[in-house]
């Protein structure tokens, strides 16, 4: 398996946490995204919206980082960690929901969050506050749900670690580096469960790689 992208990336670093986690080798083709090389025609061959990661598995190619680790939780299914509780359906299908509400709900506040405190101001650009004070405010709501969830079980789609837990690790390793880090500290369920996510073996493997710093404030 090739995965091309650049390790600092949230999306690409989702991928290589599932590798890592399914004890799968893979080759990681540097992508310069300052160089802007995802949007270069050889690139936009694979993924035509310009973006990474994408994963080249013999003749198969697969771009948004979703669909990728889902491919490789099912094809490794019997290998490292049981992403996805295949072998039970209605386990299966806890998965499934939490890692929509992490897709609809969770990621959209964060990214946003994340975007104007690392993005914007590699662009040279200011942050806009009001933006990052919606969203942060989007952010506190789910988080409180995950707060009542996470007192009952020890993950989100039960007390396994799965896709659904995995997919929240990159943007929260940056959020947890900028000033608004209380909104995971103030909730012990949601904070014990980060500090299991970002201790996991696979996670030490990835982390050197997330070294873009983001604003403070």
């Amino acid at each position: 398996m090739k995965v091309y992208g650049d390790g600092m990336s949230a999306c690409v670093a989702r991928v290589l946490l599932c590798l890592h986690e399914k004890e799968t080798e893979f080759e990681l083709v540097p992508v310069d995204l300052f160089a802007c090389h995802h949007k270069l025609p050889s690139f936009l061959s694979m993924n035509p919206f310009g973006q990474v990661p994408v994963l080249q598995d013999e003749d198969l190619t697969l771009f948004e980082s979703r669909a990728i680790t889902a491919y490789i939780a099912e094809k490794h299914k019997d290998k490292g960690t049981d992403l996805t509780r295949h072998a039970d359906a209605k386990e299966a299908a806890i998965v499934k929901l939490w890692s929509e509400v992490e897709s609809h709900h969770f990621n959209p506040a964060i990214s946003a969050v994340i975007h104007h405190l690392i993005v914007v101001p590699l662009q040279g650009k200011t942050p806009d506050a009001a933006i990052v004070e919606e969203n942060l405010e989007k952010l506190g709501k789910v988080l409180d749900v995950y707060e009542e969830k996470l007192g009952k079980t020890k993950y989100l789609a039960g007390d396994s670690y799965t896709l659904a837990d995995l997919y929240h690790v990159p943007y929260t390793y940056y959020f947890m580096k900028t000033g608004h880090a209380g909104l995971v500290n103030d909730r012990p369920n949601v904070k014990a469960w980060w500090e299991d996510l970002c201790s996991r073996p696979a996670f030490l493997k990835v982390s050197p790689g997330l070294t873009v710093a983001p604003a403070t404030n």
